[in-house]
């Protein structure tokens, strides 16, 4: 009993030792806000109760926000498209939003890596009038990324 615990101790030592090693590799020398960025993937497709949403980067480093009814198809024309969405961390544990701004409503698609929850879904989708109040919250699965 004793060696199966020290022996899950070690391995659980090595993993850690090294993720931190390669997440020190990988750090680049400008500081965190560009490692998070590495991390977010350059198209992603998610799927909310109401929703698919697409997100593309875009050359100039902005991303782009499209969107079809849940049930719609992603070849169909979108029945919304945002442009110049900004990648904005939230925190230093890896999570991050996209913010769109459309007609007076702010659009954000937040990536919930670090949660208190296992049963979080990966995406939320908000959207926020003009006075800030929240109008849409929904949860979102990766279609594809």
């Amino acid at each position: 009993m004793i060696k199966k615990i020290l022996l899950g101790a070690i391995y659980m030592t090595s993993i850690s030792m090294i993720s931190a090693k390669s997440i020190h590799q990988t750090e680049p020398k400008d500081g965190p806000k560009t490692e998070i960025r590495q991390q977010v993937p350059k198209s992603v497709i998610i799927k909310t109760q109401k929703f698919k949403i697409r997100i593309d980067k875009q050359p100039n480093g902005k991303y782009l926000y499209q969107s079809w009814p849940a049930k719609g198809k992603i070849t169909n024309k979108p029945s919304m498209i945002i442009s110049d969405g900004e990648l904005i961390p939230d925190g230093s544990g890896g999570n991050y939003y996209f913010e769109f701004h459309n007609e007076g409503y702010t659009y954000k698609v937040w990536r919930n890596y670090l949660t208190d929850s296992l049963k979080k879904a990966p995406y939320t989708l908000t959207v926020e009038d003009q006075d800030g109040k929240t109008i849409v919250n929904q949860d979102a699965i990766v279609v594809k990324s």
